[in-house]
């Protein structure tokens, strides 16, 4: 299948966003405002779409594979992959169609670039994919395909699949990595590590806002940058890596940082690719 292309100058943006811990927005947490400001944030992301998306594509760091997995089923469940959480954060719902033809178009542009890519019938929206969609596009009426990272966390293979479906962006599909840009549970809530992200992050930031060519060397070299390590530690990169392919499916669009907050003594922030 493929979708209609988009009118002139509508190409679709690609999005790098954080998506909060567990069901975060949907529940009270401690300090009360500590994710008000990221929810105003994915709140306001389609009103600053050239467009309504004709389809969502999204890369959640929940989802890892021997190989790149795209849900296949037409109306897929939601999987509630937290753990501790109020009984009423376990009855969300987000009942937003698949698009089986879609998510076979997406497996062949990947299998044509090399990269092994299957469907997955079964697969549901884990919840780095459902709790930020309910923010960002509620009426959940836009059809949704989650594809996942590889368990070999290789950032180059992720720029490589970014790069095989940046066409989609043309035919108005919005393609979203979910994870978060400072991940290390044992960081979280201390403010030793806040420095640290903060390091991390100025370094994100340059790389992504750099031409194409460099952001893209810079970004398969990413545990060389300062602190990050202490940020994403050694094979839990997986919250990071959602960036590579929406950065990869960016092509030349410009990059630049569109939203930064400190959340539990650390900084989180979130990216965009042709918001020009």
């Amino acid at each position: 299948m493929q979708t209609s292309k988009v009118s002139a100058n509508k190409r679709m943006p690609t999005l790098f966003i954080p998506h909060g811990a567990g069901p975060c927005f949907f529940m009270d947490w401690n300090p009360t405002n500590a994710w008000d400001a990221t929810a105003r944030f994915l709140k306001g992301i389609a009103a600053s779409l050239p467009e309504k998306p004709k389809a969502i594509l999204m890369i959640s760091a929940h989802w890892l594979e021997t190989e790149f997995r795209v849900t296949g089923a037409a109306q897929p469940g939601l999987i509630y992959d937290y753990y501790g959480f109020p009984t009423h954060t376990y009855e969300l719902r987000y009942p937003a169609p698949g698009n089986p033809d879609l998510a076979s178009r997406i497996v062949g542009l990947l299998n044509a670039a090399g990269l092994a890519a299957s469907r997955d019938e079964s697969r549901g929206y884990d919840h780095g994919m459902f709790i930020p969609l309910k923010l960002m596009f509620p009426e959940a009426q836009i059809p949704v395909l989650q594809l996942s990272l590889r368990k070999d966390l290789d950032p180059q293979a992720l720029l490589e699949a970014g790069r095989a479906l940046d066409q989609l962006r043309d035919e108005g599909v919005l393609i979203i990595g979910s994870g978060m840009s400072f991940h290390n549970m044992r960081g979280y809530g201390d403010p030793h590590f806040g420095p640290l992200s903060d390091e991390f992050d100025a370094w994100l930031s340059s790389t992504i806002e750099a031409p194409a060519e460099q952001r893209e060397a810079g970004l398969a070299h990413w545990e060389q940058a300062p602190s990050a390590r202490l940020c994403h530690p050694a094979g839990g990169e997986e919250h990071l890596l959602p960036l590579m392919l929406v950065a990869g499916a960016a092509n030349d669009s410009q990059g630049r940082k569109l939203f930064s907050d400190r959340v539990m003594e650390t900084t989180l922030s979130a990216f965009g690719f042709g918001f020009d």
